[in-house]
């Protein structure tokens, strides 16, 4: 009777064990859940207007260049990388912040919405215990870890604060960040809402009157604080100053398929052709050059002087004789030993006249 009663008493005194951990997991997720969320929201601060010293800096930055006169380089998928989080497959080395550092000066990233798992979290022991939100995922937030999510998961506003921080100690300088984008219109605005200073430093077509117009000069766009642009692929967000890419842009298809060989440049979409012409209006042209599954071999083999001659021989005469706006790449440090580089490419384009 005693040992029977004994072992009634270590069975509950497990089961009471297994609650506390599951308790404690629970509590995870609260703590968690809590912690992203604590960021103070974005507060509107004044831009202060341009002196002579900002406006004679910009125009010796720049010149009289105008945005669709201007080459900046891009970055393909610039969140999976080896620093930000653990992804398995990457198509950059270094973090966003380290991107931005070293001369890139666009960045493609996928947004999407994670609805945070208990479940996941239980499993994880901890370790996946995230509140729902918009993250940059490489497709399903929820599938395989370090291959279409990593831990740990990296936030759209966080990276977004990434960018305006760095904008905030180079004044000089202007991003742009290109949005794959499967999150509704409300979501993105929630989450652009917590990065603070975005409002003051997003560029607004429409307020510029850039269709009747054109494109402003950069430099103007640096004496006015006006520095980081946003296109997304979804059209219903413009009342966000996110732009819709298929409206301001041309662009070619994304891949130059799995054996690196397929060089033409033909439009990404077929009813805007790469030479499309509008009266007093002139698309920004998005030049993408990776293949379809990146590796360091792959992009050191592409990024040189294939990259170089399929501007020249192939891009520019299927867009009417110009060059592109955004040159985006994988493994943007990598080249062939040609003497061509990405950034080298990218300058040599920014200093034709």
């Amino acid at each position: 009777m005693l040992i029977d009663m004994d072992m009634r008493l270590r069975v509950r005194s497990r089961a009471l064990a297994c609650l506390l951990l599951l308790l404690a997991l629970l509590g995870t997720v609260t703590t968690a859940a809590a912690s992203p969320r604590a960021a103070a929201p974005a507060t509107a601060t004044a831009t202060a207007p341009p002196t002579a010293a900002s406006t004679a800096a910009a125009a010796a930055r720049w010149g009289d260049r105008r945005l669709d006169e201007a080459a900046f380089l891009t970055t393909h998928n610039a969140f999976t990388n080896y620093e930000d989080s653990r992804w398995s497959s990457v198509n950059q080395s270094e973090s966003v912040r380290a991107q931005l550092d070293n001369g890139v000066r666009g960045l493609s990233l996928d947004t999407h919405w994670y609805e945070r798992s208990t479940w996941l979290c239980i499993i994880s022991f901890g370790s996946d215990c995230y509140p729902s939100d918009v993250y940059l995922c490489h497709g399903d937030c929820k599938t395989f870890a370090g291959a279409t999510y990593a831990l740990p998961r990296q936030t759209f506003h966080g990276t977004m604060q990434t960018v305006v921080d760095f904008l905030a100690a180079h004044p000089q300088e202007v991003v742009t960040v290109f949005l794959e984008d499967y999150v509704g219109a409300d979501q993105l605005q929630a989450s652009l809402g917590r990065v603070r200073g975005l409002q003051d430093m997003v560029f607004r077509p429409d307020e510029w009157g850039v269709r009747q117009h054109g494109w402003p000069k950069v430099a103007d766009l640096v004496t006015s604080g006006k520095r980081l642009l946003i296109f997304s692929d979804r059209s219903d967000r413009e009342h966000l100053g996110v732009m819709y890419d298929k409206s301001w842009t041309v662009s070619n298809f994304w891949s130059l398929g799995d054996l690196g060989n397929d060089l033409s440049c033909v439009s990404r979409w077929s009813d805007v052709p790469l030479d499309r012409q509008e009266p007093g209006f002139r698309r920004l042209f998005t030049m993408s050059h990776h293949r379809n599954v990146p590796t360091v071999l792959t992009a050191a083999l592409d990024n040189g002087a294939k990259l170089r001659s399929r501007i020249a021989e192939q891009c520019r005469s299927a867009t009417g004789g110009r060059d592109p706006n955004f040159v985006s790449v994988d493994f943007h440090r990598l080249s062939d030993g040609s003497g061509h580089t990405p950034a080298s490419i990218v300058a040599e384009l920014d200093a034709r006249p």
